[in-house]
This record gives C-alpha cells, structure tokens and sequence, in this order.
C-alpha cells in the first residue's frame, strides 16, 4: 500500500504545521512592530487592543504571544536595551571619566528624545522583565563607576554621588519628548547645563539655544499639562 511519503505527496496534516508556525512568527511579529510604534508615540500605557488593532490581529492572539504588558514590553525593548548595556560598557573603558559620562548620557538621551514608551521604560519603576532589570542595575554601575574615577581624575565635584545624577537624569529625561517635540536637539542645552553643575572646571558652551516662552507652554502642555502651564501663563 502506497503512502503519502512514498508517493512524494505531503498530506494536509503534514502541511498544517510548517504554515502554523509561520503564521503564528508573522502575528508576532505584527504585534511587536505595532506595539514598537505606539509606545515610541503614546508611552507604554497605550491600550494593548489599539496595538491588536494596528497589527491587523485579535486580542485573543495577542494575548497568546504576549500574555502580560510586561511580556510586551520585554520583547519590544530586548534589543535597544541590549545596545544601551554596550554603551555602558564602552564607557567604561574610555580614559576619561567626565567625557565618556557626558556621551554616555548624550547616546541615552538620543534614544529617549524619539521613543515615549523608552523614556518610560528608563524613568518609572514598571515592573522589570529580566533584561530591564539587568539594564538598570548595568547602568546604576556605570555612572557610580565614572562618578568615581572622574572625582580621582579631579574632573567632578567630590560631593556628587550616583544617586545624585542618576535622581536628576531621571527628572530630566523625562522631559526630552516633549521639548524634542518642540525644538528638536534644545535637550542637548539642558543636558548641558546639568553636566555643567558637576564640574570642577569653568562651564562649556551650550550646544543649542534656550527654548522660547511658547515653546516652553507647547513643552508643558505635551507634557500632559494645560497651554498656560502649572503656575499661569509666562508672558504674553
């Protein structure tokens, strides 16, 4: 008796599979592109059927892929963490302290200043998947460890402790969209300005120029507030 195998024919239950899985890896891959797009637009609060939808699939397969936020979220920033544990490691290896912490933060904030849902992810305390939780813990040991050989290099303040930046990074980086949105690059300013304050040498010059009035209300109100700002308008 002839069998599929050795008439060369495949039988529908052998065909089956192979297209499974290659429908299944495509939906993933719908998902985590469309997932990719609208946590860089709206952070990564963004309702999980928008990015269902924007993939073209269901909320059932979504939620088979990924069945958490956290999974999502994992899976969208795996690589781009991955680059930023890199970058810390270039860092460290760089001669000078001071010049390799500034364009460690620079690259970071590069990233940040065109992805919402990246800025939420390296600012707020989301539950960590196990390479965010990695990246976090990489970056605290780099600035503490450029902190510290910048300060034996007498480059930095001898009172500044990670903490310190890292605290004050956060507050800042929080608002790189926003004002990215408005003035693209003016975050170098204020990158500046900060890194400024760590100095034993005399300021630098700031890389960009400072934000207008209205580009300061545009900024805030991006921001989630109103077009006058919290303490009223700022001049006419």
């Amino acid at each position: 008796m002839s069998t599929s195998g050795s008439s060369g024919r495949r039988t529908p239950a052998a065909s089956a599979t192979p297209d499974l899985r290659a429908d299944a890896r495509r939906n993933r891959e719908l998902l985590l592109a469309a997932a990719r797009e609208l946590f860089a637009e709206q952070g990564l609060e963004v309702p999980l059927d928008e990015i269902a939808r924007r993939a073209g699939v269901g909320n059932a397969t979504l939620y088979r892929r990924f069945p958490t936020r956290e999974a999502l979220i994992e899976a969208v920033f795996h690589d781009s963490l991955s680059a930023n544990m890199h970058l810390g490691e270039e860092a460290r290896r760089a001669p000078d302290a001071f010049a390799a912490l500034a364009r460690y933060m620079e690259q970071i904030f590069e990233v940040l200043a065109a992805d919402r849902g990246a800025i939420e992810l390296m600012t707020t305390t989301i539950p960590a998947g196990a390479t965010l939780a990695a990246l976090r813990e990489h970056n605290h040991e780099t600035v503490a460890l450029l902190v510290r050989r910048a300060q034996e290099q007498g480059t930095m303040r001898p009172d500044i402790v990670a903490e310190d930046l890292l605290f004050t990074l956060c507050a800042l980086g929080r608002c790189v969209p926003s004002a990215a949105a408005v003035a693209p690059g003016s975050w170098r300013r204020h990158l500046a300005l900060l890194l400024d304050g760590l100095r034993t040498a005399g300021p630098t010059a700031l890389p960009a120029p400072p934000l207008t009035r209205d580009q300061v209300q545009d900024a805030l109100a991006d921001m989630g507030g109103t077009r006058t700002g919290p303490y009223g308008r700022m001049g006419p």
